[in-house]
């Protein structure tokens, strides 16, 4: 399946986005709770003057229905990227079909599945183009 490129505005801030995680992962290393990791990764990102929203909701729609539900994702970047955080030991297909949902709802075509629990960062990064 062939996706249309991402705009050269997103790519700029993904790579932010990026370079904000390795800060976090350089600091801190693996074996801290997720909740660490996205707080310091918050922070790298307001260090960075890049605009986010932290654990927003999602609305589903359903047959023409909005359904309010506690679905929520980690972050919403500058209303184009969605970064979802792991801290866990392997990251499995559930949570590469969260971020795909999170995406969908949302609009965004670019996605991060970030996991710290590794031991170079690089093995921690997922990116997935709608």
């Amino acid at each position: 399946m062939k996706y249309e490129p991402i705009d050269p505005e997103t790519e700029r801030i993904a790579t932010q986005v990026l370079d904000a995680a390795f800060d976090v992962h350089r600091e801190l290393g693996p074996g801290l709770l997720e909740e660490t990791y996205e707080d310091c990764f918050a922070y790298e990102l307001t260090d960075r003057g890049i605009r986010y929203e932290r654990q927003r909701f999602l609305p589903v729609k359903y047959k023409e229905v909005k359904v309010d539900t506690r679905l929520r994702f980690d972050l919403l970047i500058e209303n184009r990227i969605v970064v979802e955080i792991k801290a866990v030991e392997k990251v499995h297909p559930v949570h590469e079909a969260q971020l795909m949902t999170y995406m969908k709802l949302s609009s965004c075509r670019l996605g991060f599945l970030l996991n710290f629990n590794v031991v170079l960062p690089k093995d921690g990064i997922s990116r997935r183009i709608i």
